[in-house]
């Protein structure tokens, strides 16, 4: 009666261990190169379609390593199936604690890895071609400008006429003007109105600040996502 015995030396020689993809210099060498233009393609588009007040290059040099990094990863995981395992035991532990100030910021992230799975599949056409795509996609919809800008005017005069005639100069100058609050006060009233302006010129401002019983003016440029 033959006994069949496993041993821990019988699954270490095991074939499905064993199973490794050889990759040559060329390979390794190539897919780098690819990967590190693929990234700074990826960092020259970030930095044509960044909207913030100041630029991080921290991030740009980021997005060239974390492309060249996850092909790397990649590489070395279609290369061995037990290493593949180990990757995602050990990438499943890793916590990312950095906020991320912008949300295209996740998109640009998400690029860069997926440019180096891609890349490090070895399908270079699709990883190349998609890169670009999105490239343009980015700069075209991210670089758009409205014709005009909203911007928000405060006004502070004395009385009803004074109001009346603030506002009456403000819409002559502007393509548009709704109030989005009033706050009125004994000998005293404050609007403030969203604008619409025909042009650059904010002159009108310093008309209104000179209309009689009128106190002050204010414009303020409105920065934030605008719908309508």
């Amino acid at each position: 009666m033959a006994y069949l015995s496993l041993t821990f030396s019988d699954v270490f020689k095991s074939s499905f261990l064993e199973n490794v993809n050889s990759i040559t210099i060329l390979d390794m060498v190539l897919a780098m190169v690819l990967a590190f233009a693929l990234g700074l393609f990826i960092f020259f588009v970030y930095k044509k379609t960044y909207q913030g007040v100041m630029f991080s290059t921290g991030f740009g040099v980021t997005l060239v390593a974390l492309t060249m990094i996850t092909t790397l990863v990649i590489l070395a995981v279609t290369s061995n199936v037990v290493l593949s395992l180990g990757m995602v035991g050990a990438l499943s532990i890793v916590r990312f604690r950095t906020a991320i100030k912008e949300p295209l910021e996740i998109a640009y992230l998400f690029w860069s890895i997926a440019a180096g799975i891609v890349l490090a599949a070895g399908l270079i056409p699709l990883a190349v071609f998609g890169s670009v795509f999105i490239g343009i996609i980015l700069i075209i919809f991210v670089n758009r400008k409205e014709n005009t800008y909203p911007y928000i005017v405060v006004i502070r005069c004395d009385g009803h006429d004074s109001e009346v005639n603030a506002i009456k100069c403000l819409e002559e100058n502007v393509i548009k003007s709704v109030v989005k609050s009033k706050t009125a006060t004994k000998g005293s009233v404050e609007i403030t109105v969203e604008i619409r302006l025909k042009e650059d010129n904010t002159d009108f401002v310093n008309d209104i600040s000179q209309l009689e019983g009128v106190d002050s003016a204010v414009l303020v440029s409105y920065n934030g996502d605008y719908m309508g």
